[in-house]
């Protein structure tokens, strides 16, 4: 059985790590405001930048929109090229399975389709990625820990190249969904190229134009424009929004970690008292068994 000295030196190891806990706890809630106001601030461009789009569809024929951004309307063709994956994770672990969730959707998107090409943000999934011999074709080396709109369009820009250039048949983007303030979850989303019912389905619910639009040079000129923006308006909610869920999954562990702290603590200090309650006992009794020893020698003396 561990004596007091040992059970003093492990309770003061946990307290040290419980400080440490509710230090990152309290960094991951500042980040996780800021990173949210961040996000709030640069919604309202992106939102507009989509209402524009639907009525486009609205205002056009559905047909007369040929652009590469969007499949034709006949459907989805055969896929004859790879694709690109975007894979979001964070620089370091101590956030519950926010990594692993990610990773694994990457995981199972190469098992549909082998010759998807990662471009991976977060030191973890490089990490991962290595580690498992799996090709990365372009790692961003800097941080997720600061998602600004410049990096998204960095990212946008290169994948963009790709998808131009006919090199990429798709473009998907595995990041962090935030449901609600607390449940968030991994998800695989196909950026490129869209399914035109996704603008004019949606534009269905819209009035119609009051009057009509006259676009220079042309409709598809206009959307080709605008794709690029709104590419780029995904991509940094992505990172956004998986950067808010990697400081919310933070919070929920390390407030696990200050609980179990708790918890390890009233253990060992019931455990304490008990080891030192025997010790003061038997101290005790040892005494009281010494001291009846000298009194039975005094009388047979005397």
């Amino acid at each position: 059985m561990a004596g007091t000295k040992e059970i003093k030196t492990h309770m003061e190891s946990v307290q040290e790590t419980r400080k440490i806990t509710n230090a990152m706890y309290l960094i991951s809630s500042t980040k996780l405001r800021r990173a949210r106001q961040d996000l709030d601030n640069t919604r309202p461009y992106f939102e507009a930048l989509r209402r524009e789009i639907k009525r486009i569809f609205r205002t056009v024929e559905n047909k007369a929109v040929d652009s590469p951004y969007f499949y034709p309307t006949e459907g989805e063709p055969p896929l004859d090229k790879p694709s690109a994956c975007l894979v979001i994770t964070a620089d370091k672990g101590l956030a519950g399975a926010y990594n692993q969730n990610a990773i694994k959707e990457a995981l199972k998107l190469l098992e549909q389709h082998p010759d998807t090409k990662l471009f991976v943000v977060g030191e973890y999934g490089r990490r991962f990625f290595a580690s498992h011999n799996i090709p990365i074709e372009r790692s961003f080396l800097y941080t997720a820990q600061n998602p600004t709109m410049a990096r998204a369009r960095e990212i946008s820009a290169l994948l963009l190249d790709g998808f131009q250039k006919d090199q990429l048949d798709r473009i998907y983007v595995i990041y962090t969904d935030m449901a609600n303030g607390i449940a968030y979850e991994a998800k695989c989303t196909r950026l490129l190229p869209f399914h035109r019912e996704y603008f004019a389905d949606t534009a269905l619910n819209e009035p119609p134009a009051a009057t009509p639009f006259e676009f220079l040079p042309d409709v598809n000129s206009v959307l080709d424009s605008m794709m690029p923006s709104y590419v780029s308006g995904f991509i940094y909610s992505a990172l956004i929004d998986s950067f808010c869920c990697e400081q919310q999954a933070r919070m929920t562990a390390m407030d696990s970690a200050n609980q179990n702290a708790e918890k390890l603590l009233s253990e060992l200090s019931l455990q304490y008292n008990r080891v030192r309650q025997s010790a003061i006992t038997q101290e005790i009794t040892e005494v009281s068994a010494g001291a009846r020893a000298q009194r039975q020698k005094h009388q047979k003396e005397g």
